[in-house]
C-alpha cells in the first residue's frame, strides 16, 4: 500500500444565528458558538460559498466534486456532470456513495422543464410483508438492516442511465471515465474516508467480499494516506459504461449479486433485477413567497412535508419575526409537527392513494395555523393524519401580506439545467455486504418500509400499512432534492441526506435563503432544528438557541433535545446572485456542508 503526507483540513464551519425577540442580531461570544465559525444574519463573515462564472458541481466528496468539473472542462453540461459526480461517488464515497442503492433526481431544463426520476429500490418479488416477524409477530429488528434479507433491488444504475441517455450530451463512455480510473488506480484515503471505514469495520469484517475491499489482509484497519484500489468495481462499472443498465441488469453482474444474495440467505433473484423499472413522475409543485418550489413527490414523504411546512409558514413574516426567535421556533415546529403527523400515511403512489391535493391546500394549511397554541405546545398524540386541530387562541405574531446517511449532490450550468440527486444505501455501507466479484457495497433499503405497522425503523418513523412491505414496491422515503426558480429563472438546488431529517434540513436551508437574508453557504452552515411528530421533542443542534429562547420554549411546554452531534450534509448551489437581495451577477454560487470534511463546491 502506498502512503501519502496529505493533510487533513477539517474545516469547522457550522454558523450560529441567534433571533431574539422579532428582531435580528449578530452571533454571540466565541465561547457560545461550538464550532468556533460565526456569521451575521446578513451573511457578510465566514467561510464563503464557491463562486464560478458558468457552473457549479457540489458533492460531499471532494474527488467526486473533481470528476464533475472535468466533464464540464470536457464540454459536457450539468447532466453529464451529475452522472460523473454519481459514479464517482460509488468510487471514492462507498459509505453512502453507489450504484448498489437507489434514490431520486430532480432536474429542470433551460425552458423551464421540471422532471423528476424515481430510481428507488424495490421489494424483491419473494418479499412478504412479515418477513421481518417470527411466528408470534416479534420484529428482528436486525434483519432489516443487516446481511443479504435487508437488501432491496437497487435503482441507482437505471436512474443515471436515464439522466445521460434523454438529457446528457456526452455519453456513458466518457462520463464515467472518471469512476473507472479511481476505480482502477485507487485513491488517496483521508480522515474522513478512514473514519467512515472503521465505524464499519467490524461489520465489514464479516462479509468476505468487503473485507477483502475495505480491510488489509490480516484483518487491520486501513489508515490515512493508503490507497484504496478497487479492480472488481472498476470492470463492474465498464460493463455499465459499455452496455447502459444493461451491463447491471443482465448478464455477469446481476448473476454476480444474485449468487452471492442466495449464498448469504437472502432472496434476490435475476427476474428482480431483469424486471426493474425506473418511474418518471411529475415532480411535486408549490410555492412560497413568489418562488417556485420542485421537490420530490411520493414514494417520497420528504417533499410533501417540505410544501405543507411552507404552506403553513408562508402567513407569517419570518425575516420579522425571526427564524430562531422564541415565535419563529414555534411556528416552525409545529409546522413541523403536523407535517410529520400527515405524512405517516403516505406510500407508494402504485400501491397507496395519496392525499396530496387535501395536504397541500392551502385551506388546510389556514386551518392548521388556527389551532397554534399561544403559550403551549401542541401534544403529538392528539394530532391525527390530515386533520387539523380545533381553532384556538393562535400566536400572537402579525402574518404577512403575502402568503442521517445517504448522500446529495448538485450541478447546474449557465443554460438553466440543474440537477439535484439523493440517493442512499440507507444506514452506512448499507446492509455491510458487497455483491461477490462485483465490488459493489449493497443497501439495506428493506428497512425503510414499515416492517410493522406501529413500530419504528432506525430513524424513528413510525410505520404504517401504506407502507408495508409488498413484492416490487418502493419504500416510503424521506428523499427530498429540491429545485426552486422564480420567474422563470433557476434560483437554487438543494437537497440532503439525513434519514428522517432530511425534510427539514432543506427547509432550514430554504428558510435562511428566503427568509434569512443568507448566503448558500451560510444557510447550510446554520446550526438546524428538527421536529417529525413522533418522537414529540424538539431536537436541536448545539448552537441553534440562545439560553433565553430554549428557557422560554421549555416553559411553554416543549420538549428540548439537544443534539450531541451534527446531522444532514447539504449540498446546494445558488444561481444569479450571492443572495435573494444582492445584484444579479449571473454566477453559480456552491454551499457544501462541512458538518463532516470532505466536501466540495467547486465550479467552471
Amino acid at each position: 500500500m502506498m502512503t501519502s503526507k496529505k493533510t487533513c483540513f477539517r474545516l469547522l464551519c457550522s454558523a450560529s444565528l441567534t433571533f431574539f425577540s422579532i428582531l435580528p442580531v449578530t452571533c454571540r461570544a466565541a465561547s457560545a458558538d461550538p464550532l468556533g465559525y460565526q456569521a451575521t444574519h446578513r451573511g457578510d463573515n465566514g467561510h464563503p460559498a464557491a463562486v464560478a462564472p458558468h457552473a457549479m458541481v457540489v458533492s460531499a466528496q471532494h474527488l467526486a466534486t473533481d470528476a464533475g468539473v472535468e466533464i464540464l472542462r470536457a464540454g459536457g453540461n450539468a447532466v453529464d456532470a451529475a452522472v460523473a459526480v454519481g459514479y464517482a461517488l460509488a468510487v471514492v464515497y462507498p459509505a453512502a456513495g453507489n450504484i448498489g442503492g437507489g434514490g431520486f433526481a430532480t432536474i429542470r431544463l433551460p425552458n423551464g422543464q421540471t422532471h423528476f426520476i424515481d430510481f428507488r429500490e424495490h421489494a424483491p418479488l419473494a418479499a412478504t410483508s412479515t418477513m421481518y416477524q417470527d411466528k408470534d409477530g416479534n420484529v428482528d429488528k436486525a434483519a432489516s438492516v443487516e446481511g443479504w434479507r435487508a437488501v432491496g433491488v437497487p435503482g441507482t444504475v437505471a436512474g443515471l442511465d436515464a439522466l445521460e441517455r434523454k438529457w446528457g450530451r456526452l455519453g456513458l463512455t466518457r462520463v464515467m471515465a472518471p469512476a473507472i480510473r479511481l476505480a482502477e488506480e485507487g485513491f488517496h484515503l483521508e480522515v474522513d474516508d478512514v473514519d467512515l471505514l472503521n465505524s464499519a469495520r467490524d461489520r465489514l469484517a464479516r462479509d468476505s467480499y468487503a473485507k477483502k475491499i475495505f480491510l488489509n489482509p490480516d484483518g487491520s484497519a486501513l489508515e490515512v494516506g493508503d490507497t484504496l484500489v478497487q479492480k472488481d468495481l472498476a470492470n463492474t462499472l465498464r460493463r455499465v459504461a459499455q452496455r447502459g443498465d444493461k451491463g447491471f441488469y443482465e448478464g455477469e453482474t446481476a448473476q454476480e449479486i444474485v449468487a452471492a444474495s442466495r449464498r448469504g440467505g437472502g432472496i434476490l433473484t435475476l427476474k428482480d433485477f431483469t424486471s426493474y423499472k425506473i418511474r418518471a413522475l411529475e415532480p411535486l409543485h408549490c410555492n412560497y413567497r413568489g418562488y417556485r418550489i420542485d421537490t420530490a413527490p411520493p414514494p417520497s414523504g420528504g417533499g410533501v412535508a417540505i410544501c405543507e411546512i411552507l404552506n403553513i409558514l408562508s402567513a407569517y413574516d419570518l425575516k420579522q419575526i425571526g427564524l430562531r426567535s422564541v415565535a419563529g421556533v414555534k411556528l416552525q415546529t409545529e409546522a413541523m409537527r403536523h407535517a410529520y403527523s400527515d405524512r405517516r400515511d403516505l406510500g407508494d403512489p402504485a400501491f397507496v392513494k395519496n392525499p396530496i391535493d387535501h395536504l397541500l391546500d392551502p385551506s388546510y394549511a389556514a386551518a392548521i395555523r388556527a389551532g397554534f397554541r399561544r403559550d403551549r405546545a401542541i401534544d403529538s398524540a392528539s394530532l391525527l393524519p390530515g386533520e387539523a386541530l380545533p381553532q384556538s387562541d393562535a400566536f400572537v405574531t402579525q402574518p404577512a401580506h403575502e402568503k442521517h446517511e445517504t448522500t446529495q449532490f448538485c450541478a447546474a450550468d449557465r443554460s438553466g439545467i440543474a440537477v439535484s440527486v439523493t440517493y442512499t444505501l440507507n444506514g452506512w455501507y448499507g446492509a455491510h455486504v458487497v455483491g461477490g466479484r462485483t465490488g459493489i457495497v449493497m443497501n439495506d433499503e428493506m428497512d425503510d418500509f414499515s416492517v410493522k405497522p406501529g413500530v419504528p425503523n432506525m430513524y424513528g418513523i413510525v410505520g404504517s400499512r401504506a407502507n408495508a412491505i409488498a413484492p416490487g414496491k418502493t419504500p416510503l422515503s424521506s428523499m427530498s432534492p429540491t429545485i426552486i426558480s422564480r420567474d422563470g429563472k433557476l434560483v437554487m438546488a438543494i437537497g440532503s441526506p439525513g434519514g428522517s431529517r432530511i425534510p427539514t434540513v432543506v427547509l432550514n436551508v430554504v428558510l435562511g435563503v428566503i427568509d434569512g437574508g443568507m448566503d448558500i453557504q451560510q444557510a447550510i452552515n446554520q446550526p438546524r432544528i428538527h421536529e417529525q411528530w413522533m418522537p414529540n421533542a424538539l431536537e436541536v443542534e448545539p448552537g441553534a438557541l440562545t439560553s433565553h429562547v430554549s428557557t422560554v420554549l421549555q416553559a411553554h411546554g416543549y420538549q428540548i433535545k439537544e443534539q450531541p452531534q451534527y446531522w444532514g450534509l447539504a449540498q446546494g448551489i445558488l444561481f444569479g446572485r450571492p443572495r435573494l437581495d444582492a445584484p444579479v451577477t449571473g454566477f453559480a454560487y456552491g454551499g457544501s456542508d462541512q458538518r463532516h470534511a470532505g466536501g466540495l463546491a467547486r465550479g467552471l
